[in-house]
């Protein structure tokens, strides 16, 4: 009896454990443009942070008073965000100069981050890290920890917009255009 107990338990955990691989091995499904996940925050002031850079540096939001704000939460294992990392590159060349402030905050382990970041020549600060980027996303309203998963912020401080998949360029612009 307590051997046929031992086998359901083990049973159990192996199912678990293949459903769990599963779930982490799926392709992303594209994502309705616009979608929010989680809370809407939309006209709320952002939430604080202090996550570690790839460089070792402690960075919060404040580094960055009086700039828009693109706060995307990627990870290099993520299609997408792969997909849209150089559009998010180019838009930190032409519009940094202008105001806007692209921060990357990785769900990721720091070397793989560094070397994806040299790599792909990524021009803006890459923030990194595990439980503390996941608890951040959520406090950015991504509830779902869907990535990638980026979130707009005036110069004052206010959330204008929230966006769950990859993000399109020309959309993007259009609500960007009216904040710097």
């Amino acid at each position: 009896m307590r051997r046929l107990g031992i086998m359901l338990i083990a049973a159990a955990a192996l199912a678990a454990g293949l459903y769990v691989s599963s779930s982490f091995n799926r392709p992303v499904p594209q994502q309705p443009k616009q979608m929010v996940t989680g809370s809407d925050l939309a006209g709320s002031y952002r939430p604080e942070f202090r996550l570690g850079s790839i460089t070792g540096e402690f960075v919060t939001p404040e580094d960055f008073r009086g700039e828009v704000l693109l706060i995307n939460f990627w990870a290099t294992w993520c299609a997408p965000c792969r997909e849209e990392m150089p559009m998010l590159v180019d838009l930190q060349n032409e519009y940094g100069p202008r105001g806007l402030q692209i921060i990357g905050i990785a769900l990721d382990d720091v070397q793989s981050v560094r070397d994806f970041v040299q790599k792909y020549s990524i021009s803006y600060p890459v923030l990194v890290g595990a439980a503390d980027v996941m608890q951040t996303s959520h406090d950015y309203g991504n509830t779902a920890g869907v990535l990638p998963y980026s979130v707009l912020v005036d110069k004052d401080g206010v959330i204008r917009w929230q966006y769950t998949g990859e993000i399109q360029r020309e959309e993007f612009l259009q609500i960007l255009r009216g904040l710097l």
